[in-house]
């Protein structure tokens, strides 16, 4: 027989806290606090597969589960000596979820359960307070009428706020038993002619109305939200604890609180928390009364009058301090407490590992490695590497009201505001005059780049989160927000349509890329800091990390960002992206729209010295460090206008008649530009762009090596290879080039010629292929719309879809896909390396700075992970986490 419950109380338990995959984190914990010998009222747990069931079998509770339940409550009765459902001495329980993740205030919580109208006297009797039962059961009617009948809170909140007035009453606890009583009375009637049935007076009818409602909140639109934000299965479903009620609203001797053992905001070792006397513990996060400071120093530092928990229960206050420590020593991390004092005799409710700022998170693991609780792997393997961006963008103060018009996929960290333009021009203008823009696009293309890098933030109503503006964004570590489906663009009248409101060129705007929201007006910023905690556990990390981290640059400014934040190469260099800056997409239109090989030649011989120029900084830059430059990749007509007035614009600055540009135009058009003419394709159509390509890197090997007295070895990654016999075609030209600079230099130039790894039959093909190829590095971007089939920049169209019905678990755009992509990269390698023992594999798409796809990355032994620039912390951290898991 499958056991449903496990029952805890009286110094003994049947489950520890190593059970919270079981028992969800309250359960385990209560358990193992249980265990401790700490004070904890007696319960039980139903395990999380009681929650699966439940969902498998149409939202029906397990038969088996109702018996060893009542067992359970027996065993409760026992311990406290009160007995479910008596008319002398009742039990009253709590019901509560518990996943095996924290997912604060998401579900639902009974108080109170067992009272009714004989109950409740016998309550006010056995306590000697008739007020305070009569508030208990008035306090149960409306919990459990909310969270199991359905009807809103706000009913009952306005009944009491009716009454209150009525009787002369400011605070709840003014009311007498009399008057408790009376509101009560209005409560049952309006349950009565609201819903057409009376509140439920039998204490095990309550108790299994409570247990499903419980259940049935792990669906709930709140939950089923905040499970999508942090990645929590939900398959996992929620464990439920019934536990004997303590009270905190007993008088002016019993309180209720909430508490964390270091101050979860800024670290500091100190006591963080508040208090309510004569209350329950949703009063302290409901906000009807003002709590008190648990510490003197903390209300001292307040201000505030009212006395502290320390002063004024100084022998609770006492053994709770002690709790804390001795929490905090066992469970080697910040507890975060819930507790109740009943009429002077503390009880613990909670404890669990507390939330904390990424700041706090720095300082606490720093601290407790210096105090000898945990070891440096430890305080490394602690910190999230995705909160990193915390530290590393300015971020809306949280103080402050949002006023959200709009809301799309958070695809760049960071927050900026600015005035609205709608084109890259205007960006650039706007950046030129000193006043600070927000790029509004339908969405961007190559072209776009100078107006992206003049602009404060991007933000698109299409595209993905590898879409070109998201990637982009993350590569210049510039906010943004993409796929925005709830706005719309007019982009003939130049109007952005919010929720609300509707906003033209000039208006100001707030961009939160870490949240996707879109804020209307200027909001209050906080700049970021990066301590000397972050620096520590930075130097930890990388002295625990097998992989090396590059860096995503494109630019020279990218390559110093990079570097700052601890880049040691470059991955990935997009030659492409060189192409667009100022005036160099004129010539490039130039060679495109030339008529013969000649004509495209006098085009690339002024475009070799500017790429020389970047590709010189880059090595300079980098010096000692490797640098790995991708060819040309993109469709050609990319860098070509595309609207009449574009086409009328560049036709009179080239001298060409509009329709002579239109019909070359629409010549180059292809129906699936992402699978047509591009990469070593555009390199065996025209060679001469591999051989300008080639000349410029090898020339800036050589200027930079005398600039800086490092030798450069340059890395020449030919993209979107399928054969063998194109990568040696493209190679050729590439040794040819590489002597002739070498000859005219007189000077010997090391380099390296690979391949990425962005197509299914390359990795299938690639013992082959590494015959020719010297290092490998996959393109997870363009591998997964391959491998899958699907555009990343229309994904997003339905892949939100697929994550809510559990089609999938994650966007594979932004999470590798471990059984089909990871698959086709672990034969690769496996293949690559059986050819060459010695062959460098590295991968530079977007799932380079995913911790995720990194901890895989380190599974499969690959040497290096390339990211943008403002990811590059995040990928050293999730590198050593990688590496440190790996060890133990």
């Amino acid at each position: 027989m499958t056991k449903w419950v496990y029952t805890f109380g009286a110094g003994k338990a049947e489950g520890r806290a190593g059970d919270y995959e079981m028992l969800g984190g309250k359960g385990a914990n209560l358990a193992e606090m249980c265990s401790l010998g700490l004070p904890v009222p007696p319960g039980l747990t139903i395990v999380s597969e009681a929650c699966t069931y439940y969902y498998k079998n149409g939202r029906k509770i397990a038969d088996e589960l109702k018996p060893q339940v009542m067992q359970g409550l027996r065993q409760m009765e026992a311990i406290t000596g009160r007995k479910f459902g008596d008319t002398k001495q009742p039990l009253l329980v709590s019901v509560r979820s518990g996943g095996r993740a924290s997912m604060p205030g998401m579900m639902d919580t009974v108080l109170n359960l067992g009272l009714n109208d004989d109950t409740v006297q016998a309550l006010g009797h056995d306590a000697g307070d008739a007020r305070f039962a009569w508030d208990s059961y008035r306090r149960f009617i409306q919990m459990y009428a909310d969270v199991v009948m359905g009807l809103d809170n706000e009913v009952f909140e306005e009944i009491l706020s009716d009454e209150k007035a009525r009787f002369g009453h400011e605070f709840d606890t003014d009311l007498t038993a009399v008057e408790w009583q009376h509101v009560v009375s209005i409560y049952k009637t309006v349950i009565e002619e609201e819903l057409g049935v009376a509140f439920p007076q039998e204490p095990e009818v309550q108790l299994w109305g409570a247990v499903g409602a419980v259940f049935s909140s792990w669906m709930n639109p709140r939950a089923v939200t905040y499970r999508h934000l942090h990645n929590i299965p939900e398959a996992w479903g929620t464990a439920v604890n019934i536990q004997a009620m303590v009270f905190g609203n007993l008088g002016n001797s019993s309180a209720t609180g909430v508490a964390f053992t270091r101050n979860p905001s800024t670290g500091e070792k100190e006591l963080y928390g508040e208090f309510l006397v004569n209350a329950q513990g949703e009063d302290v996060v409901a906000g009807i009364r003002t709590p008190q400071s648990i510490t003197e120093a903390a209300r001292i530092a307040s201000g505030y009058d009212r006395p502290s928990m320390e002063k004024l229960m100084p022998e609770a206050f006492a053994e709770f301090r002690g709790i804390c420590a001795q929490l905090e020593a066992h469970y080697r991390d910040v507890q975060d407490l819930e507790f109740t004092i009943e009429r002077g005799t503390l009880w613990m409710l909670q404890t669990r590992a507390g939330k904390r700022t990424t700041k706090a998170a720095m300082k606490i693991a720093v601290d407790m490695v210096a105090e000898g609780l945990i070891t440096e792997d430890e305080a490394v393997s602690r910190i999230d590497p995705m909160t990193l961006d915390q530290l590393l963008h300015p971020t809306i103060d949280p103080r402050v009201r949002r006023e959200v018009i709009g809301s799309g996929l958070p695809a760049s960290p960071g927050a900026a505001t600015g005035e609205i333009v709608f084109s890259a021009e205007e960006a650039i203008t706007a950046e030129e005059e000193g006043r600070k823009a927000i790029l509004v696009r339908i969405e961007t293309s190559p072209e776009d780049i100078h107006g992206m890098h003049a602009a404060e933030a991007i933000l698109t109503t299409r595209g993905g989160m590898t879409s070109h503006a998201a990637v982009v964004a993350r590569g210049m570590g510039i906010p943004c927000v993409v796929g925005a489906g709830t706005m719309r663009i007019d982009m003939r009248n130049e109007k952005l349509i919010g929720i609300g409101v509707t906003l033209k060129k000039g208006d100001i705007v707030t961009i939160d890329g870490s949240t996707g929201q879109v804020l209307k007006g200027e909001v209050p910023m906080i700049q970021p800091e990066l301590s000397g905690d972050f620096g520590l556990i930075m130097a930890w990390a990388d002295r625990s990390r097998r992989m090396t981290v590059r860096t995503n640059a494109d630019t020279p400014a990218d390559a110093r960002a990079a570097r700052s934040f601890g880049a040691e190469g470059i991955g990935l260099c997009r030659t492409e992206h060189m192409f667009f800056e100022g005036d160099r997409i004129h010539v490039m239109r130039e060679m495109i729209l030339a008529e013969d090989e000649a004509g495209r030649r006098v085009a690339l011989d002024k475009l070799m010295p500017m790429q020389r120029l970047d590709f010189t900084g880059m090595f300079v830059i980098m010096h000692g460090l490797p640098v790995t430059i991708r060819l040309l990749d993109p469709p050609l007509h990319e860098f070509l206008p595309k609207t009449d007035e574009e086409i009328a614009e560049v036709a009179g600055s080239m001298g060409m008649e509009p329709a002579i540009l239109r019909q070359r135009v629409d010549a180059l058009h292809e129906f699936n530009p992402m699978l047509g003419h591009r990469g070593c394709r555009l390199a065996i159509s025209y060679p001469e762009i591999v051989e300008m390509q080639a000349r410029a890197i090898f020339e800036a090997a050589v200027l930079a090596a005398r600039e800086t007295g490092a030798p450069v070895v340059p890395e020449i990654m030919v993209p979107l290879v399928g054969l063998r016999s194109e990568l040696d075609y493209v190679k050729a030209r590439i040794d040819e080039v590489a002597r002739a600079v070498m000859t005219e230099a007189m000077m010997k130039i090391d380099y390296l010629v690979g391949t990425m790894i962005e197509l299914p039959r390359a990795a299938l093909r690639a013992h082959i292929i590494a015959e020719a190829a010297e290092f490998f590095s996959f393109g997870t971007n363009d591998l997964t719309q391959t491998t899958f089939g699907m555009s990343r920049d229309d994904a997003a169209a339905f892949i939100p879809t697929y994550q809510r019905k559990g089609i999938i678990e994650h966007d594979p755009f932004i999470s590798l896909d471990f059984d089909g992509v990871g698959e086709l990269i672990r034969i690769a390698a496996e293949r690559g390396r059986r050819t060459r023992n010695d062959m460098k594999l590295g991968i530079c798409g977007e799932h380079g700075g995913d911790p995720a796809s990194i901890h895989f990355c380190e599974d499969i032994g690959l040497d290096y992970v390339s990211c943008s620039p403002f990811r590059v912390p995040i990928a050293r951290l999730a590198a050593a986490q990688a590496a440190i898991k790996g060890r133990t």
